[in-house]
């Protein structure tokens, strides 16, 4: 589970080419891992499609994205294609970073509670420790809700 002023939990996932990414190559810099249901789907579209739009202001507050979900390098290969997303979009098929993080659980859809990706955003300062754990992410705003914490 995440919690605000702790360490964040370490981990090491494949990238959208294969690639491992794990979060301790990034020490020195903001880190926001942004934990989203699936590739292309209209929520998680605009949601990322935000991100890209920010990008360009919130690497300048030297800010690394990083998105998770449980699709495969080649979803996200398309994904990012599709909406020139300039960031690393990373798998988690067994959700085991997803369920150590808190972003796997039970939630309402359409009424009913299944078991899915909890949307959420989690800031991560230079030291890796939490800064902000945002669980009601304003998809359309997302790069937005980062930047003050990104300071």
């Amino acid at each position: 589970m995440i919690v605000e002023n702790t360490p964040a939990p370490e981990f090491t996932l494949p990238d959208q080419d294969g690639r491992p990414v794990s979060l301790s190559d990034f020490r020195g810099s903001h880190v926001v891992v942004f934990f989203y249901p699936g590739d292309d789907t209209p929520v998680c579209t605009k949601e990322a499609c935000s991100l890209r739009d920010g990008f360009a202001e919130l690497t300048a507050k030297k800010t690394i994205l990083l998105g998770i979900s449980p699709d495969d390098g080649v979803s996200h290969q398309k994904f990012r294609a599709k909406y020139k997303l300039p960031f690393a979009l990373l798998s988690d098929p067994d959700k085991k970073v997803l369920t150590a993080w808190g972003a796997w659980g039970e939630k309402n859809m359409y009424g009913k509670k299944v078991t899915g990706v909890l949307r959420s955003t989690v800031v991560i300062g230079p030291d890796g420790m939490v800064k902000k754990h945002i669980k009601k992410v304003d998809t359309a705003k997302a790069a937005g809700q980062l930047l003050p914490h990104l300071s």
